[in-house]
């Protein structure tokens, strides 16, 4: 009987031991884990850019113009050397004016009755003759008809103006501002009656 009794003991232990041990080590080919969405890898990534071995196909092209210098680049200015024919030359009446005209800047009128420009700028010259009496010297040339050309001619050769009138005769209604004591011309207007054209320069004529 008590070998009956351990016997059937032996085999209850035997039998809890394995339902432990199979509770203990559950199997593993039953155990399979699904893979993860956060470690999925971008089918794209080991897929290189088809672009990136492309070189730029005008990076090795230079600039076809870049050697070619301006043609004009050497090219100096033709006019660069080439004085003014008219800046070194100043305009004179011929020489200096007579003695009895020194000291006083000349203003020279040529006359004509007839002379539309004459009337024109009568007012302005009017003035001048009134703003500047016993500072300028006023000389009228009168060349209305040949009786009073023949007396401008004398009166110009008195006064060292000869030239001027030779080659201003024509010139009816202009005046004329002249240094006396070089025969400079230091302005010439015609038929103008701006009286600031004339003071401008008469005025810096005074203070010389």
């Amino acid at each position: 009987m008590k070998i009956r009794y351990f016997a059937t003991l032996a085999v209850i232990s035997l039998l809890s031991f394995g339902a432990i041990a199979g509770c203990s080590s559950p199997n593993t080919s039953q155990v399979t884990s699904s893979p993860s969405p956060e470690v999925a890898t971008n089918p794209c990534a080991a897929k290189a850019n088809p672009c990136a071995a492309k070189a730029n196909p005008c990076a090795s092209k230079a600039n076809p113009c870049a050697s070619k210098a301006n043609p004009c680049a050497s090219k100096a200015n033709p006019c660069a050397s080439k004085a003014n024919p008219c800046a070194s030359k100043t305009k004179t009446v011929g020489g200096p004016l007579a003695q009895q005209l020194q000291g006083k800047p000349v203003v020279v009128d040529i006359y004509a009755s007839w002379c539309s420009a004459c009337k024109n700028i009568a007012p302005t010259l009017s003035q001048l003759e009134q703003q500047y009496a016993g500072k300028v010297e006023f000389v009228v040339l009168d060349v209305t008809d040949k009786a009073t050309t023949d007396k401008a001619v004398a009166k110009a050769k008195e006064l060292g103006l000869s030239d001027f009138l030779a080659a201003n005769k024509a010139q009816t209604g202009s005046l004329t501002i002249v240094d006396p004591a070089t025969g400079q011309i230091l302005a010439q207007h015609r038929n103008n009656t701006n009286l600031a054209d004339y003071t401008t320069v008469l005025d810096t004529a005074l203070k010389q």
